[in-house]
């Protein structure tokens, strides 16, 4: 797909307006969420963007982390892909950053299908055993004994594999049978997040049927990196936040501003911002990523956390 061409800001407030305006009344749940405060960043995509525990300590503005990506998986074959940043130290960073209270997931993405129930299963022990709550002796892990706290379903259109709802079923068995085990009283051992792509209805052969499961624990809607995403904003957050009820649904946005979606910081807190809270079960905002946050002139994260 050809890069899409960044609109001119006063005309993209002005189409934002125009449309929210007119799905605005939609959106008028029992109760409203109101802001969260909570900032979800993807890190990991770009060498030159800090260590994972520098975006942790970042003036306390992140609340959430996703490390991406693992981006090869099946056929025994599995490829942890960070962007040239080494993996000595993660670990230690992962560590860091749970004991500030922010939660660090690993997003798996690319285009790679899970063609049958085993290769779901295949996958789900390999995350459980390499980055999760197993430990075999014979399967290495990446960040040593540091424990992520979830997994992030990445879906791409050509990520279309039918076992993705296998997949998320089996690591929250696996979660179940740990804290049984435990008498109860272990912490989950694994959250389950979904970013999907801000088209309504999700694909039904991928991430749609892992979303029908109910187990995700939050779905951050990417409003970006899609022709005319900050378009149809509110029709397509009304479509997410009631499919979804049971799930905490994030604003997904790209905080480069040269992204063709990005959405400048008057349309963020003046038009989107009141819109989107109104929704019950509005979570909070993701952010991609890391790198491109940093690189923001405009210090995009910090003003968008004091209306998130």
């Amino acid at each position: 797909m050809a890069p899409l061409r960044r609109p001119k800001p006063t005309s993209l407030l002005l189409v934002l307006a125009a449309v929210l305006s007119v799905g605005s009344f939609l959106l008028c749940p029992a109760a409203a969420a109101g802001k969260t405060g909570q900032i979800t960043v993807f890190w990991g995509r770009h060498s030159e963007e800090g260590t994972l525990r520098e975006a942790c300590d970042f003036d306390g503005v992140y609340t959430s982390v996703i490390v991406a990506f693992l981006n090869v998986y099946g056929h025994g074959k599995y490829h942890l892909d960070l962007s040239g940043h080494p993996f000595a130290g993660v670990g230690d960073d992962i560590k860091h950053c749970q004991s500030l209270g922010i939660p660090v997931f690993l997003s798996i993405g690319g285009a790679y299908r899970l063609p049958t129930n085993q290769s779901a299963l295949d996958l789900a022990d390999h995350l459980w055993h390499s980055y999760l709550g197993g430990g075999r002796e014979d399967v290495p892990r990446p960040f040593g004994d540091a424990r992520l706290d979830g997994i992030d379903f990445f879906p791409e259109p050509v990520l279309v594999g039918e076992h993705y709802d296998a997949l998320a079923r089996e690591l929250a068995r696996r979660n179940n049978r740990r804290r049984s085990v435990g008498g109860g009283k272990n912490p989950p051992a694994v959250r389950l997040t979904a970013t999907p792509r801000c088209a309504f209805p999700p694909d039904g052969r991928g991430v749609g049927r892992a979303l029908a499961t109910g187990l995700f624990e939050r779905i951050h809607v990417r409003f970006y990196d899609y022709p005319n995403c900050t378009a149809w904003i509110a029709d397509a957050w009304e479509a997410w936040t009631a499919a979804y009820p049971r799930s905490k649904v994030f604003l997904g946005l790209t905080a480069s501003e040269r992204d063709a979606c990005y959405l400048e910081r008057k349309a963020v807190f003046e038009i989107v911002m009141p819109v989107v809270q109104r929704a019950e079960n509005y979570g909070g905002v993701m952010l991609w990523d890391r790198y491109s946050d940093e690189q923001n002139v405009n210090q995009y994260s910090g003003y968008v956390k004091n209306w998130a």
